[in-house]
C-alpha cells in the first residue's frame, strides 16, 4: 500500500511531488487514471495521481489533439466523435491514454493506423531532476524513441500530442456463438482471417455468458470506407449458430463500450499473456481446451491482433521491438469477492483461478510464446538481438536523467505488502517542504511503532 498519494493538476504539481519523493527517499509511481492489471501504478512510496488532469483540446486543423496525462480513451473520444474524428485507442473506453501509448497500444484501429504509440507526435515530460522537456521528432529524439514502446521509468508524461484520423463512424458490435460450437466457429474464422483487409480487425473472446456458461464472442470493427464493411463482415455471421448480433454503424467511441460492463473499479484481476504467430486451427483447439477447464465465471480469454500498419513500421523506428504479425492472447482471472472464499474451510478461489491462468499459458509451449511480464514491450526483449537499432542509442537512453531510479514500473501482481496509512494530498504552491517534513515524520513514527498497520486512509491539507 502506498505511503502517500499526491493528486496533481498541473506540471508544477508534478515537479513538486517528484522533488518531495526524491528528498524523502521514496519510490515513485504514476497513476494515469485508467486500469492497470499489473499494479504498476502503485508502489510502497509516493503515488503520483494524474486523474485530475484529463483535458483534451483538438487542434484547429483537426489533425491532432493535445491530451493531459490523466485522460482516458473516453475523454478523448467524447471530444473527437462529434467532429467525425478518431484517435487510436485500446479496446475499451476506460483505458488511460498515456499508459496505453507508452507501452504500445493494441486496439481496433491497429490494422489501418498502427499502434497508439505510432500516432504519438510529441510528449511533454517532467524528468526526475524536475526539468520539463518536449520529446518529439527533432527534439530530445532519443527520449522520444524510448517513450514509444519503452513503457514507464523515463519521467512523468504530463501532456501528449496525438494524431487524429477522419472516421465518421465504424461498423462494429458483438457476434455471440455457443461454446458447444466453439471448435467449429474458431476453425472457420481461422480460415477466413488471413484474407481480411487491414481495415477490419476482429477480437475473439471466450467468456462467461449471463448464465455463467462460456460463450464465444467475435467483435469485428471496420474502419475503412463508409459502406464497405458489410461485405467483409458478412462471412463472420455464418461461422455457426449465431445467438446474437449487435453489429451496426456507430461512432468509434460508442464501439468501445462493449467491454465497459466488465471493467469494475476495485475488482482484483490476474492476467497471463502469450502470443501466437497466427490464430489457426491449433490455436482454436488451445482456446477451446482452456475454456473447457475454466474454474469459474471469472475466467476469460481474449485476443488482440497485430498486423497491417503496425507491422509495416520499421523495428528500429521505436522502442517497440515486436513488429511482425502476431496475435496477443490475454488469459484473465477476476475476483469479484475480495474475501475470495467459496465457503468456510475451502481453498481460495483466487489461488485456483491464478493456477488456471498460469497453466493455460504454459499448456502448449511449442505453440505459445510467453510474455511473462505482461505485454510484449515489458518482457525485457524490447530490442531484439537482430535489431538494427544502434547500441549507442540504447546506452544513451539508459543514462538519461529520468533513469535515476526515481520512477518504478513494477510488474508484481496481487502484491501483498504491510498495510500503511496512505496520505492523500492535493499539491499546492510552496507545499514541498511541508510534504517532505510530513513524510519524514511518518517514517520516524513507523520506525518506533507509532504508525500502526491499520488500513484507514488519512487526508491532510497542505
Amino acid at each position: 500500500m502506498p505511503r502517500m498519494v499526491v493528486h496533481c493538476r498541473t506540471m508544477a504539481d508534478i515537479q513538486l511531488a517528484i522533488a518531495a519523493a526524491r528528498s524523502a527517499g521514496l519510490a515513485l509511481s504514476v497513476r494515469g487514471r485508467g486500469h492497470d492489471w499489473a499494479g504498476r501504478a502503485l508502489c510502497d512510496g509516493l503515488v503520483l495521481d494524474l486523474s485530475g488532469m484529463r483535458e483534451v483540446h483538438v487542434s484547429p486543423d483537426r489533425r491532432s489533439a493535445r491530451i493531459s496525462g490523466g485522460a482516458r480513451a473516453v475523454d478523448v473520444l467524447t471530444a473527437t466523435d462529434p467532429l467525425g474524428l478518431a484517435a487510436v485507442t485500446g479496446s475499451c473506453s476506460a483505458v488511460g491514454m498515456a499508459g496505453l501509448t507508452l507501452g504500445g497500444g493494441y486496439g481496433p484501429l491497429i490494422g489501418r493506423f498502427g499502434l497508439a504509440l505510432d500516432n504519438l507526435i510529441a510528449a511533454d515530460i517532467v524528468l526526475a531532476d524536475g526539468r520539463i522537456v518536449t520529446a518529439e521528432s527533432g527534439n530530445e529524439e532519443d527520449l522520444f524513441w524510448a517513450l514509444r514502446g519503452g513503457g514507464g521509468n523515463f519521467g512523468v508524461v504530463a501532456e501528449m500530442r496525438i494524431r487524429l484520423h477522419e472516421l465518421p463512424n465504424v461498423v462494429s458490435g458483438v457476434l455471440v456463438y455457443p461454446f458447444t460450437e466453439a471448435g467449429t466457429v474458431l476453425r472457420r474464422f481461422a480460415e477466413i482471417a488471413p484474407s481480411l483487409p487491414d481495415e477490419l480487425t476482429v477480437q475473439v473472446c471466450a467468456v462467461a455468458g449471463p448464465d455463467g456458461a462460456p460463450v464465444i464472442l467475435l467483435v469485428p470493427t471496420w474502419s475503412g470506407r463508409q459502406g464497405g464493411g458489410d461485405a467483409h463482415i458478412a462471412p463472420l455471421l455464418k461461422l455457426g449458430t449465431l445467438l446474437d448480433n449487435s453489429v451496426d454503424a456507430v461512432r468509434y467511441g460508442a464501439s468501445l463500450s462493449v467491454f465497459d460492463p466488465f471493467i469494475v473499479n476495485g475488482q482484483r484481476v490476474f492476467m497471463e499473456t502469450c502470443s501466437l504467430p497466427v490464430l489457426n486451427e491449433d490455436a482454436a483447439e488451445i482456446i477451446v481446451e482452456a475454456m473447457a477447464k475454466a474454474v469459474s465465471a471469472g475466467c476469460a480469454i481474449l485476443t488482440h491482433e497485430f498486423r497491417g500498419a503496425a507491422s509495416r513500421v520499421p523495428v528500429e523506428a521505436t522502442a517497440f521491438g515486436l513488429r511482425r504479425d502476431h496475435v496477443l492472447i490475454e488469459i484473465l482471472a477476476s475476483f469479484p469477492d475480495r474475501r475470495g472464499r467459496l465457503s468456510s474451510g475451502s481453498p481460495f478461489p483466487a489461488d485456483i483461478r491464478i493456477c488456471w491462468a498460469r497453466a493455460r499459458r504454459t499448456a502448449r509451449p511449442q505453440a505459445l510464446v510467453p510474455t511473462p511480464d505482461g505485454w510484449p514491450w515489458s518482457s525485457g526483449t524490447t530490442i531484439p538481438a537482430t535489431s538494427s537499432v544502434p547500441r549507442s542509442r540504447c546506452r544513451r537512453i539508459r543514462i538519461l536523467p529520468p533513469r535515476s531510479n526515481s520512477f518504478t514500473g513494477r510488474q508484481e501482481v496481487l502484491r501483498r505488502t504491510r498495510a500503511r496509512r496512505p496520505v492523500f494530498l492535493t499539491a499546492t504552491d510552496g507545499a514541498c517542504e511541508r510534504l517532505i517534513a510530513r513524510e519524514r515524520r511518518s517514517l520516524r513514527q513507523c520506525k518506533t511503532g507509532e504508525n500502526g498497520n491499520g488500513n484507514a486512509l488519512e487526508s491532510i491539507a497542505l
